[in-house]
């Protein structure tokens, strides 16, 4: 997995030219964003989160959605922090320090708290199915941006032009499927209790044969209650 960071924020903004209208929001907040999420992650995560901003900002163009561009690039560029360095002590959801932290950001710059709301949940949600596309558009759209990048659902939704402005600008390298798998492990292996009731046992369970996950039905039948 990629661990150099081969540009400053500006550098790699200016690599990306608009795909029919879509661009990279360029207010102070948006490049302090940029900056603080180019400091933090690596080549991976970073490329992978700017991605999934323009994916989702493209399915909302191609929906025709009314989406606030900033809030869900923030977003998109917070989802996967909780998954870096500074949170390998943390027993919360990694989704959970991702939007934690994204909350502090847009606090620190006055964003009304409703908005706010709507980053958080954008973030939290991001790995729980069936869920987003029923919120605000800045919700559905991290996810959607997220499982167009990770997963390919709605891959021939979109043209070979915008997935090829996409990855050219913001590169997957060839082994994209599997380092993004080992980020989410070495990112959650510490918390395992953590993926519980998500896809994120998942990832345990495909690098530790040890794991065990939790099961929903022996809880209910094991616990205090008498019937």
């Amino acid at each position: 997995m990629p661990d150099e960071k081969s540009d400053s924020a500006s550098d790699v903004r200016r690599k990306f030219k608009a795909i029919e209208g879509v661009d990279i929001p360029d207010s102070k907040m948006a490049k302090n964003l940029t900056q603080l999420i180019r400091d933090t992650e690596n080549d991976l995560l970073f490329n992978h989160s700017t991605r999934v901003y323009l994916f989702g900002a493209l399915t909302g163009k191609r929906k025709k959605l009314k989406y606030d561009p900033e809030l869900l690039y923030v977003g998109a560029m917070f989802h996967d922090i909780g998954l870096t360095e500074r949170y390998r002590t943390s027993q919360n959801r990694f989704e959970v320090d991702s939007a934690n932290a994204a909350r502090d950001f847009l606090r620190s710059y006055g964003i009304p708290e409703i908005e706010v709301d709507t980053v958080w949940d954008a973030i939290a949600l991001h790995t729980t199915p069936g869920i987003p596309e029923h919120k605000k558009p800045e919700v559905a759209l991290v996810t959607a941006g997220v499982e167009m990048d990770v997963l390919g659902i709605a891959y021939n939704q979109f043209t070979d032009v915008q997935r090829e402005a996409v990855v050219n600008s913001y590169p997957r390298g060839d082994t994209f499927k599997k380092d993004i798998l080992g980020a989410f492990y070495e990112g959650m292996k510490h918390r395992p209790d953590s993926t519980f009731g998500t896809v994120n046992d998942d990832v345990l369970a495909h690098f530790d044969p040890k794991f065990q996950r939790a099961n929903f039905c022996s809880i209910i039948l094991h616990s205090s209650w008498r019937g």
